[in-house]
């Protein structure tokens, strides 16, 4: 009996791991599945969709992107849809970028393009380029991508227009990484997947937050009722994330995440890319209205606190050869990445991702948050003049 009786050390990390394992599936379970859970539902023809398909403008920023334009935009214009228009604002310089949109207007009518003034002032330019766009809109359904985004198949903006019902105003896709081959790769389509379980697992659960714009639509009255970026105008980021927050209720926004809906980059090639997009969203967090940020913020913690809780009852377990609380502690990690990887990666399939994540999960699962940490230091010691309005 001697092997099982603990000492209040051995109690106490046993009992914070199991407390901290049941909060993760909590999460895991509750949350991070229901993107899963929708596509079950939508395959199973449990939603409500419209039936109609009203016109729409497909917003395009672009900064100086002529080969981005060249792969990505005939896919656009290939889309299988009754009447829509594209709308190009152009950032930078004009003399490929101009000529080659200038070539594509003569054979597509319905695209339109116009660039950002160089003497713009008093907000950012790409705040500035989206405003220019919804401004030139005909119609009151937007579509907003980015240059270097591709639609995965020509339903993309069907599937997106089948959630425009009379009470939606704001609709979330899902935007992924293409395939690539390095580590860098990996890391951001991990974190890109992750953090869409995340946000769009709060906007099924009916609580939106945040929105990515290189897959997102909203109602042109809905921009204009809220004066467009006004509430934070003197920002350089928050045209997509901070909007969203400021617009977005369980009421009035929906989400689409099938695989034909989605939209996909190019991998990256420069770590400096990613890490200055990842900052851009560390400056603007802080200020998103809401709960979930920091319920977000006690799942990390909560995460980092199960590692250390299981890897110290192994431990001190161990130097006592109470093996059997040892391997009960080593039995919860093994729950937790049983449960973590069958819903990461059915939730990968669901969306079609092409990575799938066993052994290499427990290492982004731990440094995704350090990743998180690293990305908001960056943004406490930098000059926050690098923030504003560009």
């Amino acid at each position: 009996m001697e092997a099982f009786a603990l000492d209040t050390t051995e109690q106490y990390v046993l009992s914070s791991t199991g407390i901290l394992f049941i909060v993760q599936a909590l999460y895991y379970l509750a949350l991070y599945n229901r993107i899963h859970l929708r596509s079950r539902k939508a395959g199973r023809d449990e939603l409500h969709f419209t039936q109609e398909l009203p016109p729409l403008s497909v917003i395009l920023c672009a900064h100086d992107e002529v080969e981005n334009l060249r792969r990505n935009l005939p896919a656009i214009f290939e889309q299988d849809y009754p009447q829509f228009e594209v709308i190009v604002i152009n950032d930078g310089e004009k003399g490929e970028s101009e000529e080659y949109l200038t070539q594509l207007e003569e054979q597509y009518s319905n695209l339109y393009h116009s660039f950002v003034p160089d003497s713009s002032r008093y907000i950012s330019r790409k705040k500035l380029a989206v405003t220019l766009g919804i401004r030139a809109a005909r119609y009151d359904w937007l579509v907003l991508t980015e240059a270097n985004c591709r639609p995965q198949s020509n339903q993309w903006l069907r599937l997106m227009a089948r959630n425009f019902t009379s009470r939606t105003e704001v609709v979330l896709g899902y935007s992924g990484y293409e395939r690539g081959h390095n580590w860098l790769h990996r890391r951001a389509a991990f974190d890109s997947l992750f953090t869409a379980m995340r946000y769009l697992g709060f906007a099924l659960a009916g609580n939106p937050y945040m929105g990515i714009g290189r897959n997102l639509a909203y109602r042109k009255d809905l921009f204009f009722d809220q004066k467009g970026f006004s509430a934070h105008l003197n920002l350089r980021r928050g045209d997509d994330d901070l909007f969203v927050n400021q617009v977005a209720r369980r009421d009035n926004t929906r989400v689409e995440t099938d695989p034909a809906s989605v939209v996909r980059m190019q991998p990256l090639f420069r770590a400096k890319d990613w890490r200055e997009e990842k900052i851009g969203y560390a400056s603007t967090a802080p200020l998103y209205h809401g709960m979930q940020r920091w319920a977000l913020g006690f799942e990390t913690f909560s995460r980092l606190l199960f590692h250390a809780a299981w890897i110290a009852t192994v431990v001190i377990s161990a130097l006592h050869a109470h093996w059997l609380v040892a391997g009960l502690g080593f039995l919860l990690f093994v729950f937790r990445f049983v449960m973590q990887a069958l819903v990461i990666n059915t939730t990968a399939k669901d969306l079609d991702e092409k990575y799938r994540y066993r052994f290499l999960l427990p290492v982004f699962d731990v440094l995704q948050p350090l990743q998180s940490l690293r990305w908001k230091l960056y943004c406490l010691f930098r000059d926050k003049r690098e923030f504003l309005r560009k």
